[in-house]
């Protein structure tokens, strides 16, 4: 049966095709990419056009960009849903807005005894309700190692858990997911890490201190260990891994443990495996 669907997602391709040095310089520079096979890998280049075909990228002055800054961007954003294809995933926006640097916000926010603060806060990524994504530029260039830290998988997630309305640290979950599950998970989870910064603010964290903000930063949080240090969330919570797997469909985990096993680059010891550059 014809698929106008289909038949655009074609002609797009055709239109914009990816020069195979300019992949290849794109896969050298984002090591989370390691490991996935030839055809991931050419279902995530293709996801990348069609990314970057229906999202206007704005570099702000300061910002210059070039195919391979355009196209290493893309591929980081899409890999959340290299095997999510039921519905448009990033429908709710249509531009992404890289700052030259780290910019600041007005912040507010309603306590619990109705109370509004205000103030300004200085951030290096932020997602809007049908807005768009914004993103500080040395964080995206600090992005696609395995070492924790990934600002444009952090910001999608947001815009993942806003496909329901609200950021509340729940997106639309999957047919065969309960969300009983994910919610025991999460907030088992969430409340730990609280509980420890409450008994210590200094303390060091499995994880970024920043997921214990509220429930829609720590999926924002987890999701982004879930990709760039699957072992440091799987062995911290092991349960909240196991979510995140059956939700995005993958298990990099499993992934890294093969490169630790059969990647020269990968034995010394997970904490020596690559990281991102921006050559």
């Amino acid at each position: 049966m014809w698929s106008f669907r289909a038949w655009r997602r074609r002609r797009i391709l055709a239109r914009h095709p990816v020069e195979p040095a300019i992949w290849a310089s794109v896969l050298q520079r984002l090591p989370i990419l390691d490991g996935l096979d030839a055809a991931e890998l050419q279902r995530l280049c293709e996801c990348a056009v069609l990314f970057l075909h229906g999202k206007r990228i704005t570099a702000l002055p300061g910002v210059e960009l070039d195919s391979l800054d355009r196209l290493s961007l893309a591929a980081q954003a899409v890999l959340p849903l290299l095997h999510l294809d039921e519905l448009d995933w990033y429908g709710g926006f249509h531009e992404v807005v890289l700052y030259p640097d780290d910019f600041v916000s007005p912040q507010r926010h309603r306590d619990a005894s109705g109370v509004v603060h205000e103030w300004d806060a200085e951030h290096s990524g932020e997602a809007w309700q049908q807005g768009p994504v914004i993103l500080a530029w040395p964080g995206v260039q600090s992005s696609g190692g395995w070492d924790a830290y990934n600002l444009v998988i952090h910001e999608l997630a947001h815009k993942l858990d806003m496909l329901g309305g609200d950021a509340n640290g729940l997106p639309p979950l999957h047919a065969d997911m309960r969300v009983a599950d994910w919610a025991g998970a999460m907030q088992d989870a969430y409340d730990r890490l609280n509980a420890q910064l409450d008994a210590d603010p200094d303390a060091e964290t499995a994880i970024d201190p920043y997921a214990a903000e509220d429930p829609a930063e720590f999926f924002a949080v987890t999701s982004e260990y879930f990709f760039s240090a699957p072992d440091l969330l799987g062995e911290s919570f092991p349960a909240v891994y196991a979510q995140l797997a059956r939700f995005y469909r993958q298990d990099p985990l499993a992934r890294l443990r093969h490169l630790q096993g059969t990647h020269p680059d990968y034995r010394s010891s997970a904490k020596e495996r690559p990281t991102a550059t921006n050559g």
